[in-house]
Order: C-alpha cells, then sequence, then structure tokens
C-alpha cells in the first residue's frame, strides 16, 4: 500500500476509463494526487475544456472519494527532461507514479519514483480523443463517460464548443 500516489492526465475530459482507474488506485493507495496537466490549455479540439472544468468533472465523478484526493492544475513545461523536478515542486509529496503513458513512466523511472500501471479499463473504448471525435460527430459518447459528467458537459454547452471547435481548426478524423 503507498501512502500518496501521483496519477496525471489531461481529462480533456473525464471519462469512464479515469474513474476507474482512479478507483482501482485508491485500493492500493491512501491518497492520490491527481494532476490535471496541461493546464494552461482550453477552447482547441485537443483541449476543450478549461482546468477549472476538468476539476469540476472529476469532483462530480468522484465525490464519494474526495476527501482521499489532491485535485491539482499544473501547465505544461518546455522542456520534458525537468517535467517531474517542476511538479515536485508544486504538489505534496508522494512515493509512487500510477500511469499507463510510457514516456511518463520513463520519466518516472529517472527520478527513482516506483511505477504503477492501472489495469486496462478497455483502453481503446475510454479515451478522451474518442469521446471528443463522438461529441463532434453527433455520436453516441455518454455512455463513456459517468452520468455527471455528461450532464456536466452538456450544461456548459460543451457539445456545441466541440462542433464548432472541430470545424474552424478543421479536424480531420482517422479512421
Amino acid at each position: 500500500m503507498f501512502g500518496r500516489t501521483l496519477f496525471p492526465g489531461r481529462f480533456q475530459p473525464v471519462h469512464k476509463g479515469h474513474v476507474e482507474a482512479l478507483r482501482w488506485l485508491l485500493g492500493i493507495s491512501e491518497e492520490v494526487i491527481v494532476l490535471v496537466t496541461a493546464a494552461q490549455y482550453s477552447f482547441t479540439f485537443e483541449n476543450p475544456f478549461t482546468a477549472g472544468e476538468r476539476i469540476t468533472m472529476l469532483r462530480r465523478a468522484l465525490r464519494e472519494v474526495w476527501d482521499r484526493l489532491y485535485v491539482i492544475p499544473l501547465d505544461n513545461i518546455p522542456d520534458n527532461s525537468l517535467w517531474l523536478d517542476y511538479v515536485e515542486k508544486r504538489v505534496p509529496g508522494f512515493e509512487a507514479v500510477c500511469t499507463g503513458n510510457p514516456f511518463v513512466e520513463l520519466l518516472a523511472r529517472a527520478k527513482g519514483y516506483e511505477v504503477v500501471r492501472p489495469p486496462n479499463f478497455d483502453r481503446e473504448l475510454f479515451q478522451g480523443r474518442l469521446v471528443r471525435r463522438l461529441i463532434a460527430e453527433g455520436g453516441k459518447w455518454d455512455e463513456l463517460v459517468p452520468v455527471e459528467v455528461a450532464e456536466y458537459i452538456k450544461s456548459i454547452g460543451g457539445e456545441d464548443r466541440l462542433r464548432l471547435l472541430a470545424s474552424t481548426e478543421n479536424v480531420v478524423f482517422k479512421l
């Protein structure tokens, strides 16, 4: 059991895979630092939601375990080799990093952190890229996110925002 584990992600938007990974992680860690990365980016197709909106999504989806989470927004920096130094100066201490991202794993291991990988919670289905695409195309996206997140996205005009961003950025979806 870990005392505190770092769980970084963009959460664009929060989907069921994120929620399942965090619930799993709370089974092996007393507390989790949920690092909302790329906090400075919003209103683009890749990063349509603000850091505040993403934190609100996390809160709505994880209300019952909120007291065991530190949710911290953090801007990206240009020098990836310094990323964990930058993180360490801005969040409470942690013992491990939970990630499925090979690059984050490389950086964490280089700094001496234990890395834990969450189980594969249907990664092909639960990914922000697919949720954003389905929203932009008018597809069935709301079953991929917690009900509370779907309601929130609709309440802030997130569907219209993503459709507009996809059209103004001339987003081409790969098959």
